[in-house]
């Protein structure tokens, strides 16, 4: 009976995901194709000089979401820095040079990292003019280049990928903001709160005072789930009543971390003119996506140590009015994702429990991964799938018709290398320097020992995978831990981007070869079992030791 609630909550998300998955990824694919703008859309190519009928080179679209996104990091500095001067201020002092510079490149970069309390940080005017902008404009930026990379593989001999600021424009008004305004009433509707009252003075019920915060939190939170931010108005995030208050809006925050990503499968087969190469994707992201939420809810429910014991549950960091099911399923859910959003502490699941949520970010945040940044990774993965499949049989690997050459697969190789060397440098480096090995087990780590490197583990995991979710034993709020990650969050997130869309440009350029009887077929589930397979062993091979140095350890203790 222990698994009823789980069986029960996961047949209801499939056939809410089933539902939506073809209407929303024909829209989605409707959006990136159409030849017409809005007229709303037409004065802002006006306004920002540019031309929608011209397309990019695979460089000048890197130039042009390097360009926002270094935008978008001044603008959110600033406001920061400004805060005191800001209306609704709320009275609070600018936060210091390392967290401003931090926060605004976790906003960017769409991992939503935060090193402070946001109810006693940031006023009303940072909050919704700089993150919650930041949440719809940065889960656009990765949707166009998903829709790049997509377009990549469906021309022949072309030059261009697309306009990243046709994307972008689309993205953010055709299809994220009117999500969000939805899925803001539904949440209004459970309780969510939407103000601008600051903090009020209220008298509990056994006649003492307590000081209330407010603010405009349904509203941000709608994009921080649907655009996989994850960062939250409170410091508690999705463990705060005021921002999900009952077992049903935890329910409907998983589906808005989850709609957009598995729609986007069926987006890559239509516009590509083959809607069971997004089936073949959607079983692969399905798969992994099952797998490690039930072995995430079996390491809870069989959670062993004095407080389970005495609890009858592994309940420690768990909201009751979730329970384990409803925070398991949260948590796989927000780290398979690039969300990072959080209804129970990761720091105090079980030790293999709490290696699930970092494996997941290890993997990639492929099941089904953040809006746009899903689907890219786990092409990729299917590219680096395909040449092995080539090698095995003796011919030349092809992916849809293109050829995968020596430009291809290099690409590919660095992908997948950049995340573990900034996951594994960093990590090095804040235990191998000794200023820095000093203050953070002196300052951050709370919990010595194999966990205190877990902690430190799973924040450069965090900041490399763009989630932002953290084993919260640990106080990131110091110089060199809100520098460094800030550094892992901007190659982590910019590096791929880069990688990916010369990935796409390599394609389109290159003609259709017709498939023969030698062509591997990428739709059958043979396919999907050997793109499954090698995303688990790539990540086996590369994080295996240091999971056994920390995690994997402690679980045996």
């Amino acid at each position: 009976m222990a698994w009823l609630p789980a069986v029960l909550t996961l047949a209801t998300l499939a056939l809410i995901l089933g539902v939506a998955y073809r209407p929303l990824g024909d829209y989605m694919a409707w959006v990136y194709s159409s030849p017409k703008d809005a007229r709303a859309e037409r004065g802002l190519y006006r306004l920002i000089g540019v031309d929608p009928a011209s397309a990019q080179t695979w460089q000048a679209y890197a130039r042009s979401v390097l360009a926002f996104s270094a935008v978008g990091v001044l603008i959110v500095y600033t406001l920061q820095r400004t805060q005191q001067w800001l209306p609704w201020s709320l009275g609070l002092p600018a936060p210091s040079e390392h967290l401003s510079f931090n926060t605004a490149v976790s906003f960017v970069t769409n991992t939503n990292w935060q090193s402070y309390s946001p109810e006693l940080t940031l006023g009303y005017t940072v909050q919704f003019a700089g993150l919650a902008v930041q949440n719809f404009v940065s889960g656009a930026v990765g949707l166009a280049v998903a829709v790049a990379l997509v377009r990549g593989l469906a021309f022949r001999r072309s030059g261009t990928i697309g306009n990243f600021w046709v994307d972008l424009t689309r993205g953010t008004f055709r299809l994220l903001l009117p999500l969000a305004v939805i899925a803001a009433i539904v949440l209004l509707a459970g309780g969510v709160i939407q103000n601008v009252t600051g903090f009020s003075d209220v008298a509990t019920v056994v006649g003492g005072a307590q000081n209330i915060p407010g603010g405009p939190v349904a509203s941000q939170e709608a994009i921080k789930l649907l655009g996989t931010n994850g960062g939250g108005f409170f410091n508690a995030n999705s463990a705060h009543p005021f921002e999900n208050p009952t077992g049903w809006t935890n329910l409907f925050e998983v589906v808005l971390m989850l709609i957009i990503p598995f729609s986007l499968p069926r987006t890559f087969g239509t516009m590509l003119g083959d809607k069971r190469q997004g089936y073949a994707i959607l079983g692969a992201m399905g798969f992994l996506f099952l797998a490690s939420t039930l072995a995430l809810t079996a390491f809870e429910l069989a959670g062993r140590g004095t407080a389970p014991a005495l609890a009858g549950a592994a309940m420690e960091g768990k909201e009751m009015r979730f329970g384990i099911v409803g925070s398991t399923i949260f948590g796989s859910t927000s780290t398979l994702t690039s969300t990072g959003a959080v209804d129970s502490m990761h720091d105090s699941f079980t030790a293999l429990g709490g290696m699930m949520p970092m494996l997941n970010m290890m993997l990639g945040e492929l099941a089904p991964g953040g809006v746009g940044s899903g689907l890219y990774g786990i092409l990729v993965m299917a590219v680096i799938a395909v040449f092995i499949a080539g090698l095995l049989v003796g011919r030349t690997p092809e992916y849809l018709g293109k050829k995968i050459g020596p430009r291809e697969i290099k690409l590919a190789s660095i992908y997948i290398l950049v995340t573990p060397i900034l996951v594994l440098v960093g990590t090095a480096l804040s235990f191998a320097i000794p200023a820095v090995r000093d203050d953070v087990t002196t300052t951050s780590i709370w919990n010595p020992g194999i966990h205190g490197f877990s902690e430190v583990l799973y924040a450069f995991t965090s900041a490399a995978n763009n989630n932002g979710s953290a084993f919260a034993g640990i106080t990131a709020n110091t110089p060199w831990l809100n520098t460094a990650l800030a550094v892992a969050m901007l190659l982590g997130r910019f590096v791929p981007i880069v990688l990916v869309l010369a990935l796409a440009g390599s394609f389109a350029a290159q003609d259709r070869i017709p498939a023969t009887a030698g062509t591997l077929p990428t739709h059958r589930p043979l396919f999907v079992g050997l793109l499954v397979g090698v995303i688990l062993i790539v990540t086996a091979l590369t994080y295996f030791p240091v999971l056994a140095l920390g995690p994997l350890a402690e679980g045996l203790i």
